[in-house]
């Protein structure tokens, strides 16, 4: 095991202001100290709930994507189905599960959390827990939010590789897990 150095070490917060808050954008402001000692006045946090996505393959081996467009990039993409821990989910596991069947109808299946990732550890607060559903069926229709207009597709893992090759998977979080499958596969 290396020593520890100053880079292992935290940060000292000396104050805290919230610039922002709301459900979907929590923006606070640190003054940190380094253990250097160099301080840094304004350094920007975005507080969020932890998220989910599922890589979802059917027991015929398609994988369920949803396409939806992404005001951000102003795009419409495929993507892994994904959402939000809501407070009242009794686990990361029970979102993921919660959110495929609302968006895609898919449930049931074997269930297992895949990798923990962080959107972005320099100025994120929140984990995407990753989970992989085998053998998950149809069991429903999708019961969409009213934010929400997307449609379930069904790929093959061909299908799946050649998007991520063509940079056709934008969302990080969903490319990283599907990478780490195709590569424990050997694929």
């Amino acid at each position: 095991m290396k020593p520890m150095n100053d880079s292992d070490s935290p940060w000292e917060i000396i104050s805290s202001e919230y610039l922002h808050k709301a459900p979907w954008l929590t923006v606070r402001k640190d003054h940190v100290v380094l253990p250097n000692g160099n301080h840094i006045l304004s350094y920007y946090i975005l507080e969020y709930p932890d998220w989910v996505n599922t890589i979802a393959i059917t027991r015929d081996g398609q994988f369920v994507f949803i396409r939806q467009y992404r005001h951000g990039l102003q795009e419409t993409s495929y993507e892994l189905c994904a959402g939000v821990c809501e407070e009242e989910d009794a686990s990361p596991l029970i979102s993921a599960q919660r959110e495929l069947l609302e968006e895609t109808g898919y449930g049931n299946g074997t269930w297992q959390e895949y990798m923990q990732i962080s959107p972005n550890p320099s100025t994120h607060t929140n984990i995407t827990y990753c989970f992989l559903a085998t053998d998950v069926e149809k069991i429903s229709e999708q019961h969409l939010e009213d934010t929400e207009s997307l449609s379930v597709h069904l790929l093959t893992l061909a299908e799946v590789k050649e998007l991520l090759q063509k940079g056709e998977i934008k969302q990080a979080l969903m490319a990283a897990p599907l990478w780490k499958y195709i590569a424990e596969k050997g694929l």
